[in-house]
């Protein structure tokens, strides 16, 4: 395994990690439907940068960070839509 193999899986453990522990909040929103906790700014702010992210993840061709980065950009993005729906 070459030293690029072993720093896409990295990437790819890291990115992993942090889209995974979403997964909690989207599902306890989910079943809740209670989004009064959830700060509006923050997460509207959050997706935005998400959304930088894969944007930066194309420009530097990083499979890692484009594809973690949407899967959290939708896990997100399922908060915020909840938070709109709900207030």
């Amino acid at each position: 395994m070459g030293i690029m193999d072993t720093v896409t899986l990295l990437g790819m453990a890291a990115g992993t990690l942090t889209t995974i522990s979403f997964l909690p909040q989207v599902i306890r929103t989910w079943k809740t439907r209670s989004t009064k906790d959830i700060s509006m700014g923050m997460f509207m702010l959050f997706c935005a940068g998400i959304f930088l992210w894969i944007l930066y993840g194309f420009f530097i061709n990083s499979l890692p960070v484009i594809i973690t980065n949407i899967i959290t950009f939708m896990l997100a993005f399922i908060i915020l839509v909840l938070k709109l729906r709900n207030g």
